[in-house]
């Protein structure tokens, strides 16, 4: 029988499901399959479809569907939790993916609140209020202002967190950590998972976070920083995300940016066969490519 997960349960390390297509911009089968059997066995706890690093806006809706069919049958009986993306601006459709996905077999949801042409504050409650409303499975509230021009307050985030335990919460504003203590203050119940590459995963993790949800290309780097910091190797934990550091700051100063030097690892390692963005997207430079053949010296995966 399937095992059927709890918002606390939505913890570790969580990367985003990258996107692989063809040099001609078709999404490859082929190589989204062996990334997700590689996922499952990296030691991350779960993995995320259709968030910002999946490229989900240039995706086509029949494209989407049968990514998600693989997605759910791929990792039937791995140790992953499986969570998608509901990423519509539209509250209807929202609820409709949402009961859609459940139905599939996703054991997670991630919400993206709808932020194109800057609806009210009340809309957005309205928005997330429905999605939470039209499921019993998990749903990471995704808080992303920088992506989204989204401002929501640790306030607001609170009132969702008390009305629905079953909700929790991807905190990615710059910096985290004093907006999450914050909420945790007012909400010291919820989860929260935090995005943004890792950037702030240490200082999360000791600010009551429960996780972190970078890329996909080198997970494992994050799963062993996690499993020293869950057994308390607080140093190695310390001196593992430093020497990380310099590369993801430099990365993560664009989405696009992030996104392809993911895809271009993730290639260079041989989980997928090209690392094709689909348009518009970031041309690495020369520059870039000797800083990847670095990170692939300073980390052996």
């Amino acid at each position: 029988m399937a095992k059927h997960f709890t918002a606390q349960e939505i913890i570790g390390v969580n990367p985003i499901t990258a996107m692989p297509f063809t040099t001609s911009g078709e999404i490859d089968e082929r190589s989204f399959a062996r990334l997700l059997e590689h996922l499952s066995t990296s030691g991350a706890q779960g993995t995320t479809l259709f968030g910002i690093a999946s490229e989900f806006p240039k995706l086509h809706d029949m494209e989407r569907d049968r990514l998600a069919q693989m997605f759910v049958s791929t990792l039937a009986g791995s140790p992953l939790y499986r969570a998608m993306s509901v990423t519509d601006h539209s509250t209807e459709l929202a609820v409709k993916r949402a009961r859609y996905y459940e139905k599939l077999g996703v054991d997670a949801l991630m919400l993206l609140p709808p932020f194109f042409l800057s609806p009210s504050p009340q809309a957005i409650q309205e928005h997330i209020f429905a999605v939470l409303e039209a499921v019993d499975i998990p749903v990471m509230v995704q808080y992303a202002p920088g992506e989204t021009g989204l401002a929501i307050t640790p306030e607001q985030l609170a009132a969702v967190a008390e009305r629905y335990p079953h909700a929790v919460f991807k905190i990615e504003c710059n910096p985290p950590v004093d907006y999450t203590r914050e909420f945790l203050a007012k909400a010291p119940q919820a989860s929260v998972l935090n995005g943004y590459a890792g950037l702030y995963m240490l200082q999360m993790l000791a600010a009551g976070g429960k996780g972190v949800m970078p890329g996909c290309s080198f997970t494992e780097v994050y799963v062993r920083i996690y499993r020293h910091w869950k057994n308390g190797e607080q140093q190695q934990a310390e001196a593992l995300h430093q020497k990380l550091l310099p590369y993801i700051q430099r990365w993560m100063t664009h989405c696009e940016y992030i996104i392809q030097v993911e895809k271009t690892i993730l290639a260079r390692r041989g989980i997928i066969a090209t690392d094709y963005c689909r348009r518009p997207g970031w041309q690495l430079t020369a520059e870039d490519q000797q800083l990847i053949e670095r990170f692939l010296s300073d980390f052996p995966l």
